[in-house]
């Protein structure tokens, strides 16, 4: 027991934190983030508070139809939500990109590879986020199911027939892209953000929705 003792003790003894902090001190210069920016702050708040905000929003037309009210019918209270939520995503992006030209740029992602593969990104983001806007339409899009918009059925055509939520997903590869294409660590870390709101926002909507078309379901069985 004793010989043992004194394994477990040389092992803390010639333990070198020097050799597990050096690594990470090295990533942080090779991949810089100014964390007292405020752009960076605002942008990770704007990030985190669209999804929130459009949640809150569409749960409180569901249950009071105020917005409803407000517009006069539910599909033009659909197109004023929209408009509201693409101001709120454009002034996101804004705040994306001035958080990024605050911020320095990575040496190591400066290289033609890292550019291209930036571009393709972006370009493949946008064909699913485009492609979904045709498929769903526009009250599709924009949480009409919440004003009582409800598609007949389930949107099986592309992008929807390659994945799930391809809006969420096609959006995080923009920025992901833009990221890259401007070689910056703190455009990677936002965008980590945005996939995780988004993440966690499909877990308030994917139940919530497919409990909108339960209820449909149920109302059209009683009728016949």
């Amino acid at each position: 027991m004793a010989h043992s003792s004194l394994s477990c003790c040389e092992i803390f003894y010639n333990f070198n934190l020097t050799k597990m902090v050096k690594p990470l001190a090295e990533a942080a210069i090779d991949f810089p983030i100014f964390w007292r920016n405020r752009d960076l702050w605002f942008a990770a708040f704007c990030i985190m508070f669209n999804p929130f905000f459009w949640n809150v929003a569409a749960r409180w037309e569901y249950r009071t139809h105020a917005i409803t009210q407000w517009f006069g019918s539910a599909e033009r209270g659909c197109y004023a939500l929209a408009v509201v939520i693409c101001v709120l995503g454009l002034f996101r992006d804004y705040r994306f990109e001035e958080a990024i030209s605050g911020q320095p740029i990575a040496l190591a992602m400066c290289t033609e590879n890292v550019r291209i593969c930036g571009t393709l990104l972006i370009a493949i983001g946008t064909v699913l986020v485009l492609s979904s806007t045709w498929s769903l339409g526009i009250t599709g899009t924009f949480l009409g199911d919440y004003f009582g918009l409800l598609l007949n059925k389930r949107v099986t055509n592309f992008p929807f027939n390659i994945m799930n939520n391809p809006m969420y997903w096609g959006s995080t590869l923009n920025f992901l892209g833009y990221s890259l294409r401007q070689c910056s660590p703190a455009g990677v870390l936002l965008t980590t953000l945005v996939a995780i709101c988004y993440k966690i926002a499909l877990l308030f909507e994917g139940p919530f929705t497919e409990n909108i078309y339960a209820e449909k379901k149920l109302r059209e069985e009683k009728e016949e």
